[in-house]
């Protein structure tokens, strides 16, 4: 976990900063409950403290980190209720981004759709955890960005980095199996049909399949 962090030209150090130290956690490098020390990170990353500083303020807007008192700022680490609400918020924000979609797609869409869940089934044969969330939060990033809404993939987008630390969280502590990977077939066969009340149903349904596995990590 070392290494500078080089800023491309025209760009903020506090963006390449919060792009580097987000990554860290999404993957699991800085895990939950970590300490973050501003002044040690801003050393490695090679950048100054105001970079980092405001980095950290944008991850804490993000959820992704805790300022706590006396103790300085902490990798998040969600609770079975804050996940519980992050299931309730993707179940209200993707069950109607996949009734549109239905409604909307394109045939470039689907297919590049068709290709990335073929990617995930293809992990899922394999039980490789890491590739299959990969693709599995490919699929559901896709999927928002296809309705072509910027206020919805913003709220969208950060709601998916959560869930996918989550499940990186779930496999870490446990072996993948086929049956904890779920599929996304129904909900392609519903969105290539443009049956947007079968599309609906099809991603409810798969939202329900994974809030089951929730009782094995809390």
């Amino acid at each position: 976990m070392t290494g500078e962090v080089s800023v491309s030209p025209g760009g903020r150090a506090s963006d390449a900063a919060y792009h580097e130290l987000r990554d860290r956690i999404l993957d699991l490098r800085l895990v939950p409950g970590t300490v973050v020390h501003e002044q040690a990170l801003a050393a490695e990353l090679g950048l100054g403290r105001m970079p980092v500083r405001e980095a950290l303020a944008r991850l804490a807007q993000d959820r992704f980190v805790t300022v706590q008192p006396r103790r300085g700022t902490i990798v998040t680490a969600p609770s079975l209720e804050d996940v519980v609400d992050m299931f309730d918020a993707r179940e209200a924000i993707e069950c109607g981004v996949a009734h549109i979609a239905a409604r909307r797609a394109t045939p470039d869409d689907l297919a590049t759709l068709r290709t990335l869940v073929e990617a995930a089934d293809r992990a899922r044969e394999g039980t490789d955890a890491e590739s299959f969330l990969r693709d599995d939060h490919a699929i559901h990033v896709f999927l928002v960005h296809m309705l072509r809404n910027p206020l919805l993939q913003d709220a969208a987008d950060r709601l998916l980095l959560h869930n996918l630390r989550f499940w990186r969280s779930y496999w870490a502590a446990r072996p993948a199996r086929v049956t904890t990977m779920i599929s996304h077939d129904a909900l392609l066969a519903a969105l290539e049909a443009g049956d947007a009340d079968r599309a609906e149903a099809a991603m409810r349904a798969h939202l329900a399949e994974s809030r089951q596995l929730l009782h094995a990590s809390f």
